[in-house]
């Protein structure tokens, strides 16, 4: 499954990363933090200076989950 480790390690230290980090956003790699970023923008660029093309994980720090939807099968008509 895609990014599993790296949801798993968000889910394992959520607790900690919402006392400290609320609202902001968190760069996983793996079972790793990678670091702690003010906007999606500024983490998103982290994790690809990073990692390339390497999977990794921006998530926003919340205790309600949103949920998006991204495909790449998008036609136009």
């Amino acid at each position: 499954m895609t990014l599993e480790q790296e949801l798993k390690t968000y889910e394992g230290k959520k607790e900690s990363l919402l006392a400290e980090s609320r609202g902001k956003f968190v760069l996983i790699k793996g079972g790793e933090i990678i670091g702690i970023y003010t906007n999606y923008e500024d983490a998103l660029r982290a994790g690809y200076e990073k990692f390339g093309n390497q999977e990794f994980l921006v998530k926003e720090i919340t205790e309600i989950e949103h949920i998006n939807f991204f495909t790449r099968h998008l036609t136009s008509k």
